[in-house]
């Protein structure tokens, strides 16, 4: 050990002695240049940096610090186009309405939102009747945090970390334990914060959020939030706007319906707008023509530069949306209405009518496709008597047996197929298939050739034509067969007329009618008298105005042409688009257009419209049964009474559809039927004639 310590001693006196201990001083010195060496040319850099960022790019840092904090917010929905009439009478129009509004600013805390509430609670009066038990106490949870957290017991803590329970069971737990006596700490100013806070906190984070709008908003606290904006971090004053309708409620539901600023876009069509850059919180439309022409009604925001929740510029200003020009004149619209209405209360005052509540009018341009008029109206018993509500939606979704007005079509299918001759004569003697009643023409007619059978409304000359169409051998009181493919020959016809199929208005909504999948031998005669499968009141308006303007199926229009909002050119203008042409010659057509001018001038359409207007059109009338009593059973017979009519008969401007379904019933033997759809029918031509010429 000791000599081990010796040598120690000896080493270390050689190291630190002489030669060596020159060398030793030598690497140190040598070392600590090369650290200061170091210092100082770290030193430089961070100095050249310094120099570079506050002298020599200075401004440009400090743009990029302000665009930091400087984002691009768009404001509220922006307005909508206009919608005009044919004529360029304005009918929807946009009415400006204050709101102020809250967005959420990046970064911002819950006690700076608590904060800014108590100062709009000062500044904006609110009703807090609107404030719910859970908004205050969600509040007094937030302004006494630890005491709320107190609320909560270990073992509850304990189960969080666990993972046994959320974040959301701790605070509805909370929730529940807040005592009305804490609640009761607060005072009205403390309420109105409340209330403000929960307005700043609905729906989702990012929306703007409407804190009061319209009327409810005072000039003082319009003009002191705009001047005070800066101090207001996320609050902003803007003008939204609501639709207005200048004539009312004519055409009021095709019109259709805008989402309001708090309920912004319904939850089933997120995905769809959202795709298109929507906001959750914007304005859309909801039904019918404003749904269907959202692109071209949708405004264009304003966009703001915004600093620190605080608005800088104006950098993009807004535009309202494009206006839309309709196939409808309005006022013509509102003439058809009132008529509506009037013979509504007038039919409901006759016999035989208690089950009669609606009648549909429909007004084209047979040439164009273009829709002038459409109405539909209800009358419904309350206690404070009849009540008119429209029902112009039914023109697209409430399909009817619409009777003989088909027999046009039915023609067609016989003269195409070989099962009619032009001029052929036939009986109209009833027709008896074994095991079922009888089959008759309303009357006796007598002997009748195809033109007088369309004339007199002959079910017999029909009957007949459908048995050959069927390649059926007919015996009174037998049996009969039919070829089933026959339904499909008639269908395919009656379909290239618009009955059947789609008309494809420019609308979102419209139904196909039923169609029967029977092929009994006695249904194929009730289908060709329009009493099997059924129609809408539009597609019955498609196929008056093929025949009318001689085989041509033309899509159907509401939209005539959308114009820009800012200079008045024109972006859209609507075509006439031809969807088929009725497969058949030009003489069998002309046959049918021949028979349904004698319909008017000495048949069963005798009186529906001014002889001086030289129409041609077709009644119909069919069977319909009705439960009467909810009890999920037939219980009664009614009618339906249809009219398809054109005029001029030689050069077709327009065509007119009359509908009223359940107009009469039988009852103990009284067959008192009234003639509404008759006098529907001459108003609405005569008011029609009067307005074009």
């Amino acid at each position: 050990m000791k000599k081990n310590y010796l040598k120690y001693k000896k080493n270390k006196k050689t190291i630190y002695s002489g030669k060596n201990k020159k060398n030793l001083e030598a690497i140190i010195s040598k070392r600590y240049n090369v650290l200061i060496g170091l210092v100082i040319i770290l030193n430089s850099i961070l100095l050249i940096g310094l120099y570079s960022i506050q002298i020599v790019n200075h401004n440009s840092y400090i743009e990029k610090k302000e665009s930091l904090s400087t984002q691009l917010v768009e404001g509220s929905t922006a307005p909508r186009g206009r919608i005009y009439d044919r004529n360029g009478k304005l009918i929807v129009d946009n009415e400006p309405v204050k709101t102020i509004t809250y967005k959420k600013i990046s970064g911002i805390s819950v006690n700076e939102e608590v904060e800014l509430a108590y100062k709009l609670s000062d500044i904006l009066d609110v009703n807090i009747n609107k404030l719910t038990s859970d908004d205050l106490r969600n509040f007094w949870i937030i302004n006494n945090s630890d005491e709320a957290n107190k609320l909560i017991t270990d073992a509850e803590w304990s189960k969080l970390k666990a993972r046994e329970l959320t974040n959301a069971d701790i605070n509805n737990l909370k929730k529940e334990r807040v005592t009305e006596e804490n609640l009761n700490s607060f005072d009205e100013t403390s309420k109105k914060a409340a209330l403000i806070y929960a307005l700043m906190n609905m729906g989702y984070y990012y929306d703007t959020k409407v804190l009061k709008r319209g009327s409810d908003i005072s000039d003082f606290e319009y003009a002191y939030i705009s001047e005070n904006l800066s101090n207001l971090k996320g609050v902003n004053t803007e003008l939204d706007w609501d639709r207005t309708y200048l004539y009312g409620n004519v055409f009021r539901s095709i019109l259709g319906n805008v989402s309001t600023t708090s309920s912004g876009i319904p939850y089933e069509l997120k995905d769809y707008y959202l795709s298109k850059g929507y906001n959750l919180n914007d304005r859309v439309g909801l039904s019918y023509l404003e749904y269907q022409y959202e692109d071209f009604l949708r405004g264009k925001k304003n966009v703001y530069e915004l600093s620190n929740g605080s608005i800088l510029s104006l950098l993009e200003e807004g535009e309202r949306g494009n206006d839309l020009y309709l196939t409808i004149d309005i006022d013509l619209q509102k003439s058809v209405e009132e008529i509506l209405e009037e013979q509504l209360i007038i039919t409901k005052n006759e016999p035989n009518t208690e089950f009669y509540n609606r009648s549909f009018v429909i007004i084209t341009d047979p040439n164009t496709g273009e829709i002038l008029a459409m109405a539909g109206k209800q009358i419904v018993w309350t206690n404070d008597g009849y009540k008119i509500y429209d029902y112009t939606p039914g023109i697209l979704t409430s399909p009817v047996a619409v009777g003989s007005v088909v027999k046009g079509a039915s023609h067609i299918v016989g003269y195409n197929t070989g099962a009619l001759q032009i001029g052929e004569v036939r009986d109209d003697s009833c027709i008896k298939i074994a095991a079922t009643k009888e089959k008759c023409s309303w009357t006796y007619l007598g002997s009748l050739n195809d033109i007088t059978a369309l004339k007199q409304s002959s079910n017999t000359y029909q009957f007949r034509t459908a048995i050959n169409v069927g390649k059926g051998y007919y015996q009174y009181d037998s049996p009969l067969k039919i070829d089933p493919e026959a339904f499909d020959t008639y269908r395919k016809t009656f379909n290239q007329f618009g009955l059947g199929v789609k008309t494809e208005i420019d609308l979102p909504v419209e139904s196909l009618g039923y169609i029967g999948d029977s092929t009994q031998a006695g249904l194929l005669l009730d289908f060709s008298i329009g009493q099997y499968d059924t129609y809408t009141p539009i597609q019955l308006s498609q196929y008056i105005s093929t025949i009318a303007n001689g085989g041509k199926r033309l899509k159907f229009n509401l939209l005539k042409e959308v114009k820009s909002s800012t200079n008045g050119d024109s972006i859209y203008k609507s075509e006439p688009t031809i969807l088929n042409e009725v497969e058949t010659e030009e003489r069998y057509l002309n046959r049918v257009k021949l028979g349904f001018r004698e319909v008017i001038t000495g048949g069963t359409g005798y009186g529906y419209i001014d002889g001086q207007f030289n129409a041609a059109g077709k009644t119909g009338t069919s069977q319909s049964f009705i439960d009467t009593d909810s009890d999920g059973k037939i219980d009664k017979e009614t009618l339906t009474n249809t009219f398809v009519a054109y005029a001029p008969y030689d050069n077709p401007i327009v065509t007119f559809t009359v509908i009223s379904p359940d107009y009469t019933h039988y009852y103990n033997g009284n067959s008192y039927a009234s003639a509404v759809n008759k006098r529907i029918s001459y108003e609405v031509s005569k008011k029609f004639f009067e307005i074009y010429q």
